[in-house]
């Protein structure tokens, strides 16, 4: 049996993710394809523009057979605990034999080579990348530094490796690697739109062109108008794109200002003890949020007063959502410790997969969670910490959910929301 995994966020589901999934069950002739799928907040240090129900829809519809979350703690961190947590999962499954990702080459030889090389890197290197991310590099920026303070890589290959999806290919590799995993890595080329592409300028956009074109409609107050809007309609899958609508007409669209007070009270809260308690914040960034703290207006303003050539857009957010969502250090040194993932939740499956679920209770090493009312007896004490930093997170992105609508809906709690079944 030819088993499939994804890695993905799917934020939202478009062309280029269902040109991916169908791609990658063709080439290697995959009886099922399980998705490993961010929930309601992303690696980008952002809120999932529509919530994970709703994205596990789209990707069930599309042709995943069964999605799994990725934990909150690995789904808002930096690339390289983001693929560790991913791919441990997908390993621990037992049942996955091709992990397939995206990338602006489709070159996995020369991805493959480059993970071997930064597997395998001096303590010389090490100290040198956690220098310069001390500086507030991230690690990517501060890895590429090192490395070009070496010289160990050419310009080339430095250049290959700024890539975005090379980034976080060459981590699921290193992933792969270091639990020398059976799993084989494959790569299908992207096309379309890149990865940082802010236009959407043909039918393979990019998810970050589609959100900015959402969120530019919320700062507007022109969400719900002027739908259908043959611009998006054309970037995704047509039964994407009718959920998508859906969400839109209810004003079930999120976006990270939508946190801008929660976010204000728990850094005035935390103001006088600092906040490098938090994974990825370390002292001067936690400095400069105190003596930046009175200009405080929304989520994205602080993070434009924050900034410096050392601190990227993307990193303050992260580190931002890590302070919202009470993400720490001590929790992620635990996670390496534990071997990270210690459970998989399902979000959503197609009802042909029954095999496919079987073949897991089988294999899995670890328990598989489809009601939540069941977990804890399933959870050993590291497994109950993880759920429970998930469920926070979800009550954190339900409340904006639930304040921009404008429908007359009840509070739902992650025990009472079912599964997805297709």
């Amino acid at each position: 049996m030819n088993i499939n995994g994804i890695i993905a966020e799917y934020n939202p589901f478009h062309n280029g993710h269902a040109y991916q999934l169908s791609q990658a069950k063709e080439a290697h002739n995959a009886d099922y394809t399980i998705v490993v799928m961010s929930g309601n907040f992303t690696q980008r240090g952002d809120a999932a523009i529509v919530d994970k129900y709703t994205r596990t829809k789209m990707a069930l519809q599309a042709g995943a057979d069964l999605v799994l979350e990725l934990p909150v703690l690995y789904a808002t961190a930096s690339a390289e605990y983001f693929a560790a947590g991913a791919v441990s999962l997908l390993d621990k499954l037992g049942i996955v034999t091709h992990l397939n990702f995206g990338s602006e080459s489709g070159d996995i030889d020369a991805i493959l080579r480059l993970a071997k090389t930064l597997s395998t890197e001096s303590e010389q290197i090490q100290q040198s990348i956690q220098a310069f991310m001390k500086e507030g590099l991230s690690f990517p920026k501060a890895r590429e530094k090192a490395y070009q303070k070496s010289s160990l890589l050419s310009e080339a290959e430095l250049e290959f490796l700024n890539q975005p999806n090379h980034i976080l290919g060459i981590e699921y590799c290193k992933a792969l690697m270091s639990r020398n995993s059976s799993m084989q890595p494959t790569t299908i080329t992207r096309i379309g739109g890149g990865y940082n592409d802010t236009t959407i300028s043909s039918g393979m956009a990019s998810a970050r062109s589609i959100r900015e074109a959402l969120e530019n409609r919320v700062k507007a107050d022109t969400l719900s108008v002027e739908l259908p809007d043959a611009t998006l309609e054309n970037t995704m899958p047509s039964e994407a794109y009718l959920l998508l609508k859906e969400c839109i007409m209810k004003k079930h669209i999120v976006t990270r200002t939508d946190f801008s007070q929660a976010l204000y009270y728990k850094l005035v809260a935390e103001e006088a003890q600092g906040y490098e308690k938090y994974l990825d914040v370390n002292k001067e960034l936690s400095d400069r949020i105190r003596n930046t703290l009175s200009q405080f207006k929304d989520w994205d303003g602080f993070i434009e007063s924050l900034k410096t050539k050392e601190l990227t857009y993307t990193r303050i957010s992260r580190c931002l959502l890590h302070i919202l969502l009470n993400i720490t250090k001590d929790q992620m040194a635990l996670a390496v410790s534990m071997d990270h993932v210690p459970y998989a939740r399902i979000l959503g499956f197609r009802k042909n997969a029954a095999p496919l679920l079987t073949q897991i209770k089988e294999h899995s090493s670890i328990p598989m969670i489809s009601k939540l009312a069941d977990a804890e007896p399933l959870l050993d004490d590291f497994g109950k910490q993880l759920l429970a930093l998930e469920l926070f997170a979800g009550k954190i992105y339900r409340s904006a959910k639930l304040r921009n609508s404008i429908c007359d809906e009840k509070y739902e709690n992650e025990f009472s929301t079912p599964l997805i079944i297709l």
